[in-house]
């Protein structure tokens, strides 16, 4: 980042700033705050920019003035200034600190800042900067086809689809339909195992070093839209002591709820192990935002290990859930790779109600029977959604059953196949965009694929990483910190 308009010997007047990142060398701050600082710039006293994390799609000013009042940043590319946008309104203090978003990496901005009180906003003169490029092992990670865009669903069109690398440098993105990259977090020494956009209006994400396998992890990040950490809770702070996987989500108490490892040690010999053997199963852990433990159920408190006939060969990874939900009613959904079950546990007694899928409790037609289920939950239209790895036919595809607890029978509503070259055995995601189209992530194949019910391809996006997952975010649960639009309408 870069900036400009002062001469050297104008420099000398000012010793107002320590250090900056990396990004922003000494010599170009002090020709940034001598703009602020001696113009008669009315309630501004000093603007600091800076770039957090070395982001090239966003910009932090740190405006210091000499009264409370409020302020907000009005921004533009250069040449463009038809096309502004404006920071939300810091309010009631001395001292601010805004988030620029919407940035396009290596391109010259204008911008202005506003203070005042409420509606009577005074605007400063205009200054500039310059974005700095997107990492090297970022650029051309990301590729679209989509043959047709006058198919693609407007919402679709306008909204972002998220993904994330689960290695190091772990990385969050949103992507708007045209691929472009439109906001960003980086991580290091970590990855994003995996990642959701909550009602708050967050992103709650599962964080696991290299030592941690696939989907697991040993830290919960909470981002806001301008990439403010909100929660960072580490193994081993208060009750968090296990390795957690495959999911992080927000019950309406705003609590944390993931799967955790547990373990027991079992008397196996009867099965031809040893008296002492250790077996891995799963839990559902509820923590408050403290880590303090405030629920939980395992696997163990359902079912007997020595009831499994594959116990010796399943007992480092007994059932591997993967995916834990809420139904319509508040209890739980959780869903198990290995055995092909989805089962709803009650959200206070820790009761198993019902089983779905194979040797389950509801009738099933034969064209709806499943493999593996990643990515369950209730869908727009009440109706339980997954995605199918189908290992046993080497086809995955996205069902959603309507489900009726009473009579125990799961009528099917959507069987959408992906094509066989992109059959993805294990990980993956569907998500419903509008009635007539679903967003499926084929996580092994490094491709997430926009499909009508009957699955024929609109808009494929290929990936220079494996997400766990990839998630529709709509245009409106964004802005105005990201409206950036994929497709001109």
């Amino acid at each position: 980042m870069s900036f400009s308009n002062f001469s050297i010997p104008e420099m000398k007047r000012l010793n107002c700033v320590q250090s900056l990142l990396p990004l922003v060398s000494m010599a170009a701050a002090l020709l940034l705050l001598l703009q602020a600082c001696g113009n008669n710039e009315g309630n501004i006293t000093e603007i600091r920019l800076t770039s957090p994390g070395q982001n090239a799609l966003k910009v932090r000013a740190d405006i210091q003035c000499t009264d409370t009042v409020d302020a907000a940043v009005e921004y533009w590319q250069k040449g463009h200034e038809q096309q502004r946008y404006t920071t939300p309104l810091s309010k009631h203090r001395l001292s601010h600190s805004i988030i620029l978003t919407n940035l396009l990496p290596t391109q010259s901005y204008e911008y202005r800042v506003l203070t005042g009180h409420g509606n009577d906003l005074s605007k400063s003169k205009v200054y500039s900067f310059n974005t700095s490029d997107f990492p090297m092992w970022m650029k051309d990670m990301f590729s679209v086809i989509c043959p047709d865009s006058s198919v693609l669903p407007a919402s679709f069109k306008k909204g972002y689809v998220m993904v994330s690398r689960r290695e190091d440098p772990g990385v969050l993105v949103l992507i708007n339909a045209k691929g472009n990259i439109v906001w960003y977090h980086q991580v290091q020494g970590t990855g994003f195992k995996v990642a959701r956009f909550t009602d708050n209006n967050t992103f709650l994400t599962l964080l696991g070093g290299p030592s941690y396998e696939t989907s697991y992890g040993d830290e919960i990040l909470e981002l806001s839209l301008t990439g403010d950490t909100l929660l960072d809770l580490k193994k081993g702070q208060q009750d968090f002591k296990q390795t957690i996987h495959h999911e992080i989500l927000l019950n309406p108490k705003n609590e944390l709820v993931t799967l955790c490892v547990e373990e027991r040690i079992v008397d196996l010999s009867s099965k031809g192990g040893t008296k002492k053997d250790t077996v891995k199963g799963d839990g559902i852990l509820v923590l408050n935002r403290q880590g303090k433990q405030v629920w939980k159920w395992t696997v163990f408190d359902a079912l007997n290990p020595l009831d499994d006939k594959n116990i010796l060969k399943e007992k480092k990874d007994w059932m591997h859930a993967n995916c834990v939900t809420f139904d319509k009613d508040g209890n739980y959904l959780i869903s198990f790779y290995n055995n092909g079950q989805i089962w709803k546990i009650d959200a206070h007694t820790g009761k198993r109600l019902w089983t779905l899928g194979k040797s389950g409790d509801f009738d099933m037609p034969v064209e709806a029977i499943f493999d593996q289920a990643h990515g369950i939950h209730i869908n727009d239209k009440g109706d339980l959604m997954f995605f199918d790895n189908g290992v046993s036919k080497k086809i995955s595809r996205t069902l959603s059953f309507k489900i009726n607890e009473n009579e125990k029978k799961a009528q099917l509503v959507i069987n959408t196949k992906l094509p066989p070259e992109n059959y993805n055995e294990r990980m993956g995601s569907s998500y419903l965009i509008n009635d007539t189209t679903l967003l499926q992530c084929a996580t092994k194949r490094n491709t997430v694929i926009l499909t009508n019910l009957q699955g024929r391809f609109l808009w494929l996006l290929k990936t220079g990483m494996s997400s766990y997952r990839a998630a529709f975010i709509p245009a409106e649960k964004l802005a105005p910190y990201i409206a950036q639009p994929g497709y001109e309408h």
